[in-house]
């Protein structure tokens, strides 16, 4: 998104990395805690293996959404910054997540390199160094929010999303636990369900809300908002699940992985649900597998199944509805924000 002024999308990436060393050099001086040079030294690479890693849509979209809602206003310096901070604390939130799912998962790579728990003399210190990510939001906050109106909202907002998402998290990891494999189980409410709460709220959700908050808007009063963006998430993983098993594994900067974990992917819910009788067989004795050759053979059948076809009729279907569901709200503002939003997902490729 360029600015108002036309400052381009690159220009506003080196603005907003700019923020976040601020906040890194804040923390690393936090008076709550006497830090030795190893320790500092420690945070200090953590920080920078995990924070600032990623695409940064999350952070960013606070930014961009905040210019939306104040309708070509121009922003004052203190208020690129404040939305700016708040775009850090979700990719701090973003981060924390990452840390420790990559440890619950047993991954390999993200973002193109290794775990961070992989990390030669690192391994399970990043089971603390998770809790430390999610430690620094609330120090951000303090530090640069106490004083506004909307503080409490913001704390509450950043907890809520949190339980949301470990809530999300933990549907997911029982839906897979070994031992109870069941493939009968797996159903498009099921899938859903994990990916609203997984996902959708700290992905689509809280950016939106934390510019809204900054416009001094109620958060009650935005329900509609809520459940596009929660729709929109959804969206989002469903083309996560699509991409996870034919997207190329250098552009989407990861090795997917769905299948051999007995994920819960949009793919095996919609491939159950046309199989014959021996494609079932084929999918059962098959999907959750780790060798090479039983993967090969799920993904055989989705071709089968013509699943491309069938994700594409889907992608432009949920578009559709999204589009005549953002029309409905009454603030041109918000729905542009919302348009945005859908913009920059609708037929991405990683």
């Amino acid at each position: 998104m360029a600015g108002s002024n036309g400052s381009s999308t690159s220009d506003l990436k080196s603005k907003f990395l700019n923020v976040y060393s601020v906040l890194k050099a804040e923390l690393l001086e936090d008076p709550a805690f006497e830090f030795t040079d190893d320790a500092r030294q420690w945070v200090d690479r953590m920080l920078d293996y995990n924070v600032p890693g990623g695409k940064l849509n999350r952070g960013l979209s606070v930014i961009d959404s905040y210019k939306l809602l104040k309708e070509g206003q121009d922003l004052s310096e203190d208020e690129i910054f404040l939305a700016s901070v708040l775009g850090w604390c979700i990719e701090w939130l973003q981060a924390y997540f990452l840390v420790l799912d990559d440890i619950m998962d047993n991954s390999h790579t993200r973002r193109g390199q290794p775990c961070w728990f992989r990390v030669e003399k690192v391994g399970l210190i990043a089971a603390n160094d998770g809790v430390l990510l999610r430690n620094h939001i609330p120090r951000i906050l303090k530090k640069h929010f106490r004083g506004k109106p909307y503080y409490v909202d913001l704390l509450e907002l950043f907890n809520e999303v949190e339980f949301q998402t470990a809530s999300g998290q933990m549907l997911d990891l029982i839906t897979t636990l070994d031992g109870e494999k069941d493939l009968a189980k797996y159903k498009l409410a099921v899938h859903r369900r994990i990916v609203q709460y997984k996902t959708a709220y700290y992905s689509f959700y809280i950016p939106v809300a934390c510019a809204l908050l900054m416009a001094g808007e109620n958060l009650d009063d935005h329900v509609l908002v809520k459940n596009v963006l929660i729709e929109m998430g959804v969206y989002f993983q469903v083309q996560d699940d699509f991409l996870d098993c034919f997207g190329a594994p250098e552009v989407i900067g990861k090795i997917g992985t769905d299948i051999e974990d007995f994920k819960c992917s949009w793919l095996v819910v919609q491939a159950l649900d046309r199989v014959n009788e021996d494609q079932k067989k084929v999918l059962y004795e098959n999907y959750g597998k780790v060798d090479p050759a039983c993967v090969a053979k799920i993904k055989a059948l989705y071709d089968e199944l013509n699943l491309k076809a069938v994700f594409e009729e889907y992608e432009s279907t949920s578009h559709k509805k999204l589009i005549s569901s953002i029309e409905e709200h009454p603030s041109k503002a918000v729905q542009a924000v919302l348009k945005s939003f859908l913009g920059k997902i609708y037929k991405r490729q990683k």
